[in-house]
């Protein structure tokens, strides 16, 4: 599975973001995604993840509230569309996929259960 994130930028605190990650190789249907953030001298960490039907989401309690994590099977992509966007939110975003192994229910959240990573897509947010 190959992955390729995009939509980072830079915004100012308050705005809004969608992150997209175009999923190459598999299903998006097949396994568990999620993503992650690793910011500026911080260990990287789960920020959203999503089942392989769709039905189950999770979320660090960060950004709970303000990002929502979707998936579009048609376009074989993932998003995060992030809201209210905090200084504390800037980090490069990655998007990853685990092997095609878990029910249909399961959403993972550490990083040693993914298998495929995005390039990462930086987020800035100015105060």
């Amino acid at each position: 599975v190959q992955l390729q994130a995009c939509g980072g930028g830079l915004v100012q605190a308050g705005d809004s973001l969608r992150l997209s990650c175009a999923v190459f190789g598999r299903s998006v249907s097949s396994v568990v995604m999620a993503w992650f953030r690793q910011g500026p001298g911080k260990e990287r960490e789960f920020v959203a993840g999503i089942s392989r039907n769709g039905g189950r989401t999770q979320y660090v309690d960060s950004v709970k509230g303000r990002f929502t994590v979707s998936r579009d099977d048609a376009k074989n992509t993932v998003y995060l569309q992030m809201n209210s966007l905090k200084p504390e939110d800037t980090a490069v975003y990655y998007c990853a996929a685990t092997r095609v192994l878990f029910s249909s229910f399961t959403v993972k959240t550490m990083a040693e259960d993914f298998v495929s990573w995005g390039q990462g897509t930086q987020v800035t947010v100015s105060s």
